[in-house]
C-alpha cells in the first residue's frame, strides 16, 4: 500500500479536515500548506499521469504520524539526554505498516483489546500474539512484518468504529 493511500484512508476513517492535516504535519516538523495537503490526498490514476499529485515519502508519513500523536495527546517534554526531535522510525518500506499500527495505537490511546476489536469490525481475526509481533521493535526475535492486508483492514476497522 502506498503512503498516500495510507494517509487518505486514515483521514477518511478519523474525519480529519485539510486544515487539521496541515496542522498535524506542522506538529510533526514538516511545513505543508493546505493546498499541498490537497495534492497529497489526490487519488492517483494509473492511466493518467498526475503531475500535480505530491508523492508522500516515508519521512513525510513519519512526520505526520508523530504530529498526529502530539495533536491527540499533547507535546511531551523530552527526558534529559534524549534528542529533541526523534529519529525517523520508518527505516524501509517493509516497516511502514508496523509503524502505522504503533503510532495510531499511541495517538488514539488504544489498548491491545481495542485493536483486536477494530480488526474484528473489518472481518479479520487477529490474536494477541500476532498483534504483539506487529508492535515489536524491528530486529526483535518475535517481530513480524505487518502486510498490506492487515494495515488495510485496520484502517477499514477504524472507519467502521469512528464513522459508524
Amino acid at each position: 500500500m502506498e503512503n498516500n493511500d495510507i494517509l487518505i484512508r486514515l483521514r477518511y476513517a478519523l474525519e480529519i479536515k485539510n486544515s487539521e492535516m496541515a496542522e498535524i504535519f506542522k506538529l510533526g516538523g514538516k511545513e505543508i500548506s493546505v493546498p499541498e495537503v490537497v495534492k497529497i490526498l489526490k487519488k492517483s490514476d494509473e492511466e493518467a499521469e498526475n503531475d500535480d499529485q505530491i508523492k508522500l515519502t516515508n519521512s513525510m508519513l513519519d512526520s505526520f504520524l508523530n504530529g498526529f500523536i502530539i495533536y491527540k495527546r499533547g507535546k511531551q517534554e523530552p527526558k534529559p539526554g534524549q534528542p529533541n526531535t526523534p529519529e525517523s522510525s520508518i527505516k524501509n518500506n517493509t516497516s511502514v505498516n508496523n509503524i502505522l499500527l504503533k503510532k495510531v495505537k499511541i495517538a488514539l490511546s488504544l489498548t491491545t483489546d481495542d485493536m483486536i476489536d477494530i480488526f474484528k469490525k473489518a472481518g479479520l481475526n487477529v490474536s494477541k500474539g500476532e498483534l504483539g509481533a506487529f508492535l515489536r521493535k524491528e530486529g526483535h526475535k518475535n517481530y513480524k512484518v505487518c502486510l498490506d492486508n492487515f494495515a488495510r483492514n485496520f484502517l477499514k476497522g477504524l472507519a467502521i468504529k469512528y464513522r459508524g
